[in-house]
């Protein structure tokens, strides 16, 4: 049986465990401040995805509308060459930017039928607040969002800027977010309305 100094070695000191409390509840507050700061920001990704998901949709919206020369209700818009009235061009209404013609997105009978269409729309227009349908109904929740579109002509590689558009869609929504998204549209040839 040795009872030397082996014997004497077992165990901490208290200067030891005192440095390993120290440590340890380092460790822990950088942990916790970290949980903190995440839990102080954990509604602004639900917002910010929220108005990233309404610009999709509405860029999704206007992306898919013709590019004609003429108002897809002219009798000449899916073979139209050129954006004018007479030979080639339209029969009567050629395509401007903006709606022509009383076209409301909301509208039942007259709704926005062309990309330029959107051009200057403001979901906050008309004393209209928050996200709507396509037919008018607002959306719950979405009450503190607004949606602006912008449509410009824009050169794009060798086609020229009456070729293509930029379409700009801008969600503003509640803790001062703001999403923007971009997209082009070209004139496909003839004009293939759907």
């Amino acid at each position: 049986m040795s009872t030397g100094k082996a014997a004497a070695q077992r165990g901490l000191s208290l200067v030891e465990l005192i440095v390993f409390i120290v440590v340890v509840s380092a460790a822990v507050a950088g942990v916790l401040g970290v949980f903190a700061m995440t839990s102080r920001g954990s509604a602004d990704p639900m917002i910010q995805k929220q108005a990233l998901s309404i610009a999709e949709a509405v860029l999704e919206e206007v992306l898919l509308m013709p590019f004609t020369y003429c108002d897809p209700d002219d009798a000449t818009a899916a073979t139209a060459l050129s954006a004018t009235v007479g030979a080639n061009g339209c029969t009567a209404t050629v395509e401007g930017t903006g709606p022509e013609g009383g076209e409301d997105r909301y509208s039942v009978t007259v709704r926005l039928d062309n990309v330029n269409d959107y051009h200057n729309f403001d979901s906050s227009a008309a004393s209209l607040t928050g996200i709507r349908n396509i037919d008018g109904s607002l959306i719950a929740g979405l009450t503190d969002y607004r949606v602006r579109v912008s449509v410009a002509g824009q050169a794009l590689g060798g086609i020229g800027s009456a070729e293509s558009l930029l379409v700009t869609v801008t969600v503003d929504g509640p803790a001062s977010t703001t999403v923007v998204l971009h997209g082009y549209r070209t004139r496909y040839a003839p004009n293939a309305l759907p």
